[in-house]
């Protein structure tokens, strides 16, 4: 097992957060997070952020194209925000809607970024998503700040965009990309642990099984010599979905050789330089707590971990505000 010095163990903290009782379960606070009934609670807060959106395609290099969401604040005076989804979630899943409006609310421009087949987003890129697409990420970045300059720019993401949001941070200085911090929401960490998390639970699986179906049956309209609709329609399982679409579509030959791609463990955030904040949940169902210990620490990264909150939840009232939202906006300072 990899690990963590007692030194290193300085840049770690507990978290504030303290759900009332009624928010105390984990899976409550998952499956709130980014339900439709939250969804239309936020909304109403995000009157002035989706009046202010536009919607842009940008240009990452070798014919790539992502879309994205762009708030223009019309004072902008605590800079720009970035803000990355989880996987098969969109720039209007309700926990990333209500960081966005908050963020909107406290002066910042927000930039609301799908990961490739996400959102409206199937019919950019003839190649399919994989998680270790970081390079269009980077890129994507990259555009993004040359075309909405801001003296000042923070990245946050939730789940698999806070695993994508801190590798992204690892390689910015390299390209050339200021990033003044990043904060990574209950990000991925060992995805073969995540993945696992999922199979035992069964409503996670279910919920994760369907979305990913309907993603493939929705890139399949667009590009159908893919060829695969009737394999697809034979695999019922993520463990199905992830044997037969990794050594087809990913380059890699197998499910492990792929996860451990995009894992952060290990010595893999040793490296980074840019000011980051990871926060997450001693109970959140899908990444294990227990990972956290396998992280290197460099000086750049704090860690920040509350008792409750779930997974991407941290709801601490039944209006659907979030803590994290809060948090962020503390943190993008």
């Amino acid at each position: 097992m990899d690990h963590v010095s007692s030194g290193d163990r300085a840049a770690q903290r507990t978290g504030n957060f303290r759900p009332p009782r009624v928010l105390c379960n984990p899976h409550l606070q998952s499956f709130l997070a980014s339900s439709g009934w939250r969804r239309r609670l936020v909304r109403r807060r995000a009157r002035a952020l989706e009046a202010a959106a536009v919607e842009e395609v940008l240009a990452c290099g070798a014919g790539i194209r992502l879309h994205g969401v762009f708030a223009r604040h019309p004072a902008a005076r605590r800079g720009l925000a970035v803000l990355i989804h989880g996987w098969h979630g969109n720039a209007d899943s309700a926990y990333l809607l209500s960081a966005a409006a908050r963020l909107f609310g406290a002066g910042f421009s927000v930039y609301r970024l799908h990961l490739r087949d996400h959102g409206p987003s199937a019919h950019l890129n003839r190649e399919l998503f994989n998680s270790t697409r970081l390079t269009e990420v980077i890129e994507a970045l990259a555009r993004i700040v040359e075309r909405h300059p801001h003296p000042r720019v923070f990245l946050g993401g939730f789940s698999l965009g806070g695993n994508f949001a801190l590798r992204v941070a690892l390689q910015a200085p390299a390209r050339g990309i200021r990033i003044d911090r990043v904060v990574a929401v209950c990000p991925v960490l060992d995805p073969a642990n995540t993945m696992q998390a999922l199979l035992d639970y069964p409503l996670y699986h279910g919920y994760f099984l369907r979305k990913w179906q309907a993603a493939m049956r929705e890139k399949l309209r667009h590009f159908p010599a893919h060829g695969y609709g009737q394999d697809l329609r034979q695999l019922r399982s993520l463990t199905a979905m992830n044997e037969f679409f990794i050594p087809r579509f990913t380059g890699f030959a197998d499910t492990r050789s792929y996860l451990d791609a995009y894992a952060l463990t290990g010595e893999r955030l040793a490296g980074l330089t840019v000011p980051a904040q990871l926060i997450t949940s001693r109970d959140d169902p899908v990444i294990p707590v227990a990972d956290v210990d396998r992280l290197a620490r460099p000086p750049a990264l704090s860690i920040e971990i509350t008792d409750r909150g779930g997974h991407c939840g941290f709801l601490r009232d039944v209006s659907g505000h979030s803590w994290i939202d809060s948090r962020m906006d503390e943190l993008f300072h």
